[in-house]
């Protein structure tokens, strides 16, 4: 009789000393209370509480905790602005005040989550609201950073901290995004119309370079060549004059008719004319008459080039 009440009493005890210890995983706090209120908070590892008496309230997770939000808000000028961010938040330090602000504000997670999202919902929509749909666009830091500094405060008399907040993605409704894209497609054509012209005032202005610069060369050259021309033209006549009075002065020294020297100078003169002509026609007197008239003429032109005595 004395081994069936001893039995129970040490598996009571047994139990009693097993349920005394308690174990708290690394990553999270636990709270406990005595008869509802509460009494202490317990760190990662083994621990020991009041069997009995002293209970687990709640474990809180200390490590970092994330949360996409999808929400809608409307800017100055009427626009709908369509938000999907992504929300990373953590208990705010390990110390007891700040833990017993995270086990007790709320009556359990659900309704923390609804709070946190809506007042964080509710601070971009107050922001969104002062600014242009032009505008929204490029504001993504300007937003988290105004969100972060509107609620951190709020968050830390709840016991926790936004470490980040993040805009992965801004739309808007259809019509005002084809109409912005519109607008794109138009400063791209504004844009490449402008290079083009650009390009084709470049092309323009160098071809007309260009061409400026080989009249030039051109122009100098045909200078250069009327100059040589005008100069060769010069020396040809000066040695016709040399080789003419040589002749001359070879004829009246044979007491010879210088006459000759004209006409075998003509008759060469219309040999060269026929053998280069090239198709183009010549009239001359062949007639005895004009044959006189011409040597007239050259005995008259030999006789002013006569020195005079």
């Amino acid at each position: 009789m004395q081994n069936f009440v001893l039995i129970p009493v040490i598996l009571l005890i047994l139990w009693v000393v097993f349920s005394s210890f308690v174990t708290v995983q690394q990553g999270s706090i636990a709270v406990t209370t005595i008869f509802g209120k509460y009494n202490r908070i317990l760190f990662p590892g083994l621990n020991f509480k009041i069997p009995l008496i002293e209970k687990i309230f709640k474990r809180v997770s200390i490590q970092n905790r994330s949360v996409e939000l999808e929400f809608q808000a409307i800017t100055i000028d009427q626009a709908n602005v369509y938000f999907k961010a992504m929300l990373l938040y953590a208990v705010w330090n390990q110390e007891e005040e700040t833990i017993k602000n995270v086990a007790f504000k709320f009556m359990d997670e659900r309704s923390f989550m609804q709070a946190l999202i809506r007042t964080i919902e509710g601070s971009i929509r107050g922001y969104v609201a002062t600014k242009r749909q032009s505008e929204v666009l490029g504001l993504r830091r300007e937003i988290t950073e105004n969100v972060k500094e509107q609620i951190d405060k709020t968050l830390e008399g709840w016991g926790y901290h936004l470490l980040d907040l993040q805009m992965n993605d801004i739309t808007f409704d259809d019509a005002i995004m084809k109409s912005m894209a519109q607008v794109v497609a138009s400063n791209n054509l504004k844009a490449a119309a402008e290079n083009e012209g650009q390009a084709l005032l470049i092309t323009k202005t160098k071809a007309a370079e260009a061409e400026g610069n080989a009249i030039k060369i051109a122009a100098e050259a045909e200078r250069q060549a009327a100059q040589l021309r005008g100069m060769g033209v010069a020396l040809f006549r000066e040695e016709v004059a040399k080789g003419m009075s040589m002749a001359a002065k070879e004829m009246q020294q044979a007491n010879l008719d210088t006459s000759v020297i004209l006409f075998s100078m003509w008759t060469e003169a219309i040999k060269h004319f026929a053998e280069n002509g090239k198709g183009n026609i010549i009239f001359l007197d062949g007639s005895s008459e004009g044959m006189e008239h011409s040597m007239q003429q050259m005995m008259g032109l030999n006789k002013l080039m006569e020195p005079k005595k």
